[in-house]
Order: C-alpha cells, then structure tokens, then sequence
C-alpha cells in the first residue's frame, strides 16, 4: 500500500519509519526545506511518561489564574477573537473533573509507556544517537507547600505502576551533583527514574535518513492546499503549486495545522496551538550543569542535559498561531536557569525559540482512523509530541496494516469526542 504522510515533524517521520518497516510504500510531505523544523525543533528534550497528564485536572482553574498573576508566569492568555480557541477552553474546563482526568490519565501513559518502550527498540534496531540520556527526571519543589502536596503526584503515579522516589534536599544532591551549589533554594523532589532525555531534532534527521534507506520518499518545500475527496475516501492531495499527488491512504501528521486542513471535510479536530519556548546554551561548567532533567516546579520549566548544551523549556502562551518570540518568557527561562544551575552555561550565548504545540482539551492525542476511510490523523500531542512519536507511530502503522495494535486503541481516535457528545 502506498501511504503519504503529511508533516515532518517527529510524529510523521516516526510514522514512516514504521509504515516503511511494515512493508509499504511512503511517501512524506513536508513544507519546509528538510525535516524537524518547526515545532520539534527545540523543544525541552524530555522523554518522560512519568509526567504523562492532561492538563486539564481538578483545581487547575483556579491554579491557572493564579499562574496568570505571578511576574514569571508559566500560563498566559491573550485576548482575542478567537471562537476557536473559547471552544477549546470550554471543552478543557469540562474535562477538570477527577472522573475525567483518571480517564484521560490513563490513556496517556499507555500510550507514553508503550512509546519509551517502542523507543527503546528502535534504538536498538538501528543504533541512532541523538544526545540521549536514560538518568531519569527530578520534579524540584523550591516551597514546603509543594512539598506537601506531593501525595497527589504519587498516587496518580502509583495507580499507574509508575516508579518514583521522594527526595529531601541530599537526595535531589545524589541525583543532580551541581544542585549543591544552590543550597536553600529547594527543599525536596520527586525523580522519575524511567525517564529520558533527547535531542528531539536530532533524532527526526537521524530518522529521515534511516527512512530513506528503507525507501521513503521525502517531498521538502511542498504545502498541501487541500485534500481532495471522491466520495467517502481522499482521491488526492493538491498541493498549494497545483500538482496533484495520490496514495492509497493518508495520514495528517501536521500538529497545530491538522484542524484547518480537515475542516473543510466536516472533520473537527478540535486541537489548538499552545505555544512553547525555549532556551539552548553551551555549557561552560560541567560540573555545574544538569546531568538530566531537573523540572522547576514553581515556573514549570524544564532544564534538560543535551550533549554539551543546556536547553531551557517552557510556558504555555495561548496566543494563536503567533510564532512572536516575547522578551518576558525568555526572562522565565532564564530566571529558572540563574536559580538552580548558576553556573552550568552561558545565557549570553543562548539561542531563544518558540514552537507551536498541538494541544486537545482532554491532553489525550488522537491517533487512528477518522470517518474517511483512507484517512488517519496522528496529532494533537501537546507538549509530549517527542515523548509519545514512536509508540503513536507504531501503533498507526499496525491500524494501516490491519494489524491489532499492542496496546487498546479505541479510545485515542477522533471518534472519542463524538462519543462523548
């Protein structure tokens, strides 16, 4: 079967390696002139299906306005005429309930679980490197108060099987060696041990190249206009220079962009963009640089170890399809940095950058088939697109090939939203 994939992102070329591996035909398209170039360009390096949630939880609400008050904040709105996006948060509040978020919990770190794991292997099949690390993250509480409150992260943690340990200050020490320079400013974590660390762009081009040598086809510079139907399956794809270009079936892999070029089908996706920063700078210190991840509770900034780089990541902007870089979030960054790892790297040489993630109202992405019969989606990963590439890949590769996927699926597809009404 011939499969074309729009989107080059982690997402889609994860999913033509394993539709190649599966035996078919695949052919990717992608607008800009290589793979990786947008959204899982820089994003914070984190593989980490101990930290699989839907943002949508109880008391979220009320934490987001207070998140919205403080000077570095990790959450900002910008008001706008935009039904699309008061849609989404309409849709998100109503998945704030405790039913919904076990609901929503669950999905995603089976899928995030079953990711690492189909990560694993294919490191294995293929040998690819791309800065990885496998030391696990620490959750840093800078407050007593975030401290106490760790018993609603463990118990989530503990219905899942997930391994976890709560640390006092010696004990985020032994885990991350250059928190010793910065006494005072913690007073204790939660590490996940069975996360990871990765250079994410480094990881696509690796990938790409890997798909070619299997015989994927990778079409750069090349836009979709629309999709074509004949009847109850996509005939074509029409690209936005007017060539016509045809496949057995099609998979939309373009993150925040999959809604609009579904729409005019009568499909609703409903994914937003939330968009993400970061910080990338060299190391100067390595003894005073992260040797994974460190997650800053009180910003939510995520400090990750990458090679001889130290990348910085971070806030959640609702601001549409902005790709604006704004001077305070790169102050959040940078202030997160300043505190824990003082002297690890060099802000002056940091590179700054912004990314658009896909994001659902229910944090679930939406891999599988939609009501075109020749049609799937696999998108709306939010910010854990890197961390859920491969399982969602593999997964949708076993769906094309008729295959039973490894792990229950149903409840992924678009057709979840339908069902709830």
């Amino acid at each position: 079967m011939h499969v074309m994939i729009l989107g080059g992102g982690v997402v889609g070329v994860a999913s033509a390696y394993y539709l190649a591996k599966a035996g078919h035909q695949v052919t990717l398209l992608e607008r800009q002139p290589g793979v990786g170039l947008e959204t899982s360009f820089a994003n914070a390096g984190q593989v980490s299906p101990g930290y699989s949630a839907p943002w949508a939880a109880p008391g979220i609400p009320v934490k987001a306005l207070k998140w919205m008050m403080m000077r570095h904040r990790p959450l900002v709105l910008w008001p706008r005429l935009d039904p699309a996006l008061y849609g989404w948060l309409a849709r998100m509040l109503a998945n704030c309930t405790e039913e919904a978020y076990r609901r929503n919990k669950g999905r995603m770190v089976r899928l995030a679980e079953y990711s690492r794991d189909a990560l694993g292997d294919l490191r294995a099949e293929t040998g690819i490197l791309y800065d990885h690390r496998q030391k696990g993250t620490l959750q840093l509480f800078r407050t007593r108060k975030q401290l106490d409150h760790v018993g609603d992260d463990t118990r989530v943690l503990d219905a899942f099987g997930v391994p976890y340990e709560v640390l006092d200050p010696g004990g985020c020490v032994a885990a991350e060696p250059a928190l010793k320079l910065v006494p005072g400013v913690y007073v204790g974590g939660l590490r996940l041990p069975g996360d990871e660390t990765g250079d994410a762009y480094l990881f696509t081009q690796r990938l790409a190249a890997i798909c070619e040598g299997m015989g994927v086809t990778f079409r750069y510079d090349s836009s979709v206009a629309r999709l074509r139907l004949d009847g109850e399956r996509i005939e074509s794809i029409e690209g936005a220079d007017g060539k016509i270009l045809r496949a057995d079936a099609y998979v939309a892999a373009m993150g925040s962009y999959t809604a609009a070029l579904l729409r005019p089908l009568g499909i609703g996706i409903p994914v937003y963009p939330v968009k993400g920063y970061s910080l990338t700078l060299p190391i100067t210190d390595e003894t005073a640089a992260p040797t994974s991840t460190v997650m800053d509770e009180t910003y939510k900034v995520g400090i990750t170890r990458l090679g001889e780089r130290i990348r910085a990541g971070g806030t959640a902007e609702l601001a549409g399809f902005s790709n604006v870089l704004r001077t305070p979030r790169r102050r959040t960054l940078e202030r997160s940095v300043r505190d824990l790892f003082p002297m690890g790297g060099d802000l002056d040489r940091a590179d700054f950058w912004t990314g658009l993630r896909p994001m659902t109202p229910d944090g679930t992405p939406i891999v599988g088939p939609t009501r075109i019969a020749n049609l799937y989606a696999n998108t709306g990963h939010g910010t854990l697109g890197w961390t859920m590439a491969c399982g969602s890949g593999r997964l949708l590769a076993d769906l094309i090939s008729g295959r039973t996927p490894e792990i229950p699926s149903d409840d992924l597809a678009l057709d979840r939203y339908q069902a709830a009404g």
